[in-house]
């Protein structure tokens, strides 16, 4: 008996994040916070280096998958989404500053690509029934911070727009 408890600790501290869901009439979205143990064992096991891991260690990271569950198109932009926490603003670094940033370390291209293929797409539209998802990172915030987000809808952006919030966001932590 006493060789299942390691196990079983083991396991518990193993517990996948569950994720926030926001569901409207037209659109579904699940926020799901990864801890830097997820994301760097994702980034390791595809090689990159060192000095990369580093960085992504300390980020906060938060997957994202976004259903259109209307007829009309739905447009994701992330210059729409705003983040705070505490009565403050927090920064969400556009993908460009990511490039830029692996270009300045010396990050193979290869690496670097693969990590852009991770990141949500800064704008993209969604036609009905589609579903498309990714991540976004974000400062390292204690405690629970919030999301509003606006997606514009129709081929030409006329629709009504669909507003999401949430104030339950939060970086997840590795267990210690």
């Amino acid at each position: 008996m006493l060789n299942i408890i390691p196990v079983l600790i083991v396991v518990s501290s193993m517990q996948a994040v569950q994720p926030i869901i926001i569901e409207k009439p037209d659109l579904y979205v699940e926020l799901t916070p990864r801890t830097p143990n997820q994301m760097g064992s994702f980034y390791e096991a595809r090689g990159f280096p060192k000095n990369m891991l580093n960085v992504i260690s300390k980020q906060c990271y938060v997957s994202i998958r976004i259903k259109n569950k209307s007829d009309k198109r739905i447009w994701l932009e992330l210059a729409n989404w705003t983040f705070s926490g505490a009565g403050k603003p927090i920064k969400r670094e556009h993908r460009d500053y990511w490039k830029k940033r692996w270009q300045d370390m010396g990050v193979p291209l290869n690496k670097q690509s693969t990590f852009r293929w991770t990141l949500i797409p800064e704008t993209l539209d969604y036609l009905p029934d589609e579903q498309e998802g990714g991540n976004i990172l974000l400062p390292f915030t204690k405690g629970h911070f919030s999301v509003h987000a606006t997606f514009a809808t129709g081929d030409n952006k006329q629709g009504k727009p669909i507003t999401i919030t949430t104030d339950k966001l939060f970086c997840a932590e590795d267990a210690q």
